[in-house]
């Protein structure tokens, strides 16, 4: 195959994906209304303050209301008790709960940790985990982040070694997202090899009240909690390693690829609130007599972070689509790309709303700061912009 062959074939796959119908299926839009509906009668910010206070900063109510409407078990298979349902459905959900700024750990139990069941666990795995995630009886965490680490999901100082048929963890993981209050965790440990080896890697299940397993929880700028976790001789057995323990990264990156995907569906709900938001306030907020909104300059600003926020929408239903290439460095690559833009966007469209809004975007009191904090948080998340703009730029750009 020449270069120009070989680019070409890029621009047909990049062209084929960014040409789809983007429609949503009749049973799409009826999941649309669902969840539409019932955040918006359980979840209005007053009531988000209310939740921010229960054990863990969530709602156990409002985690046992997603399960009674089948959120919980959307992704997962037929034959696990679940919907089957894909990579929209998920984008659907997550745009939702941005929109509503929602506490409840959906994407650390259902994207992060279920993907990992999903994608390698074993029956005997999904059929003792998967019926608690859909049910809503259990969360999960997932426990990645070391002190060294950065964004590299490969830089693994935790280990598990050998002991019969099991293993014995050690290691500290940081920020772990529900970590507080999961009833289980899924653990990335070193197998083999040293701390930067992509080979070596394995992905465990461990109780989160496992002998030798000690959680220092606390709030994080945006309103949820996360943990800091040592494993200390923690020992579980053979069937605690979901898939190869010796070449677990290809599942790590596949399942937090997914998770980034995810991220950027939320980003763009809360940009899609923010917007909104700050509309209303500058048509009723006053000055000199008049609405501020009248104000040419405040009008065109307002406009920018229209089309910011449209960026960010096309790049998250592109990084959807992205999920299901088959060939996982155009996937990354794709995803990366879809990060960089929601990066850009989370950034202008937030620091606007707050500068729009004035001192009051500001205050506790005000939900814009809020919104501001979550976009925050979620451009750091699993890679920053520069970060994923680098991943990009050494593919040799946009597949």
């Amino acid at each position: 195959m020449t270069g120009d062959d070989g680019a070409h074939n890029k621009r047909t796959r990049f062209e084929r994906a960014t040409h789809m119908d983007f429609d949503l299926s009749e049973e799409q839009r009826l999941l649309k209304d669902s969840i539409d509906g019932l955040l918006a009668d359980a979840y209005d910010f007053d009531k988000r303050k209310l939740y921010m206070k229960e054990k863990g900063g969530w709602s156990r109510t409002m985690w046992s209301k997603l399960a009674e409407q089948g959120l919980l078990g959307l992704p997962f298979s037929e034959d696990d008790g679940g919907f089957g349902a894909g990579g929209v459905e998920t984008m659907i959900v997550m745009e939702a709960m941005g929109r509503a700024l929602v506490l409840e750990p959906y994407l650390a139990t259902v994207v992060l940790s279920g993907g990992f069941l999903r994608h390698g666990g074993s029956a005997a795995q999904k059929a003792a985990h998967l019926p608690g995630i859909i049910d809503g009886s259990k969360t999960f965490a997932f426990a990645q982040l070391e002190k060294q680490s950065r964004y590299d999901l490969f830089d693994v100082a935790t280990s598990a070694k050998k002991k019969g048929d099991g293993w014995v963890i050690d290691g500290e993981k940081f920020v772990v997202l529900n970590g507080e209050n999961a009833d289980t965790l899924i653990v990335t440990a070193r197998t083999a090899g040293g701390q930067r080896d992509k080979s070596g890697i394995g992905v465990f299940i461990v109780p989160a009240d496992a002998k030798g397993v000690t959680r220092k929880g606390y709030p994080t700028q945006d309103g949820l909690h996360a943990a800091d976790i040592a494993f200390t001789g923690v020992e579980v057995g053979a069937d605690a390693v979901i898939g190869d323990p010796a070449d677990g990264l290809p599942l790590i990156e596949r399942v937090v690829d997914e998770a980034r995907i995810a991220l950027c569906a939320e980003a763009v709900g809360l940009m899609d609130e923010s917007l909104s938001t700050t509309v209303e306030y500058i048509k009723t907020r006053k000055q000199f007599g008049v609405a501020i909104g009248s104000f040419q300059s405040l009008q065109h600003r307002a406009s920018d972070m229209f089309v910011a926020l449209e960026q960010a929408r096309s790049m998250s239903m592109f990084a959807t689509m992205a999920a299901d290439f088959d060939d996982a460095r155009e996937r990354a690559t794709s995803i990366a790309a879809a990060k960089v833009q929601i990066g850009k966007s989370a950034k202008f469209v937030g620091q606007q709303a707050i500068q729009l809004h004035g001192g009051i975007g500001m205050t506790m009191e005000a939900k814009i700061g809020h919104y501001f904090k979550r976009l925050t948080m979620i451009e750091t998340t699993f890679g920053d912009t520069d970060y994923h703009m680098r991943r990009v730029s050494e593919a040799g750009g946009l597949i």
